[in-house]
């Protein structure tokens, strides 16, 4: 039996000079994680440095997605910015805890908390939604992972 994931959406808001946030919905795993890299890199090759990625829509995170979003992380300090997650799912909140990188991937519970407290890390809180800001761009990709076998990691919880 293969396994296959489900397709990877993402929304990127530009939110002014240099800020975007990233809606990410889907898995994001072996097979749809080269699509979030080379998105997200192309937002940051277009001078906006700093991404917020709002993952309440994932629905699955495997070790490729994580070192996606750690990768990430290392590509916009280079280009002088940061990246702060939102309203992660459960068992990425324990992955990042457990693996201890939270220092690399700031945590916060709504997509508002992390523009206006960038430096802070906080715990994902369930039901919350991201404020629109005003005057933002809209850009959409969406992309269909093929099918195949992905390497899951399952943590106890």
């Amino acid at each position: 039996m293969t396994d296959v994931s489900d397709p990877l959406d993402l929304t990127v808001h530009h939110l002014g000079p240099g800020t975007a946030v990233v809606t990410v919905t889907g898995d994001l795993d072996l097979h749809t994680a080269p699509t979030l890299h080379a998105r997200a890199l192309t937002v940051i090759a277009r001078e906006v440095p700093h991404l917020v990625m709002d993952l309440d829509h994932v629905d699955h995170v495997d070790s490729t997605g994580l070192s996606t979003l750690i990768t990430l992380a290392h590509a916009t300090r280079e280009a002088g910015g940061s990246l702060r997650l939102a309203r992660i799912p459960g068992r990425l909140s324990r992955m990042v805890t457990l693996t201890g990188i939270s220092h690399l991937l700031p945590v916060h519970d709504s997509v508002t908390d992390a523009l206006t407290h960038p430096a802070q890390t906080a715990t994902p809180a369930p039901g919350t939604t991201p404020e629109a800001a005003p005057g933002t761009t809209h850009e959409a990709a969406a992309e269909t992972a093929p099918g195949g076998a992905a390497q899951v990691v399952d943590l106890p919880g």
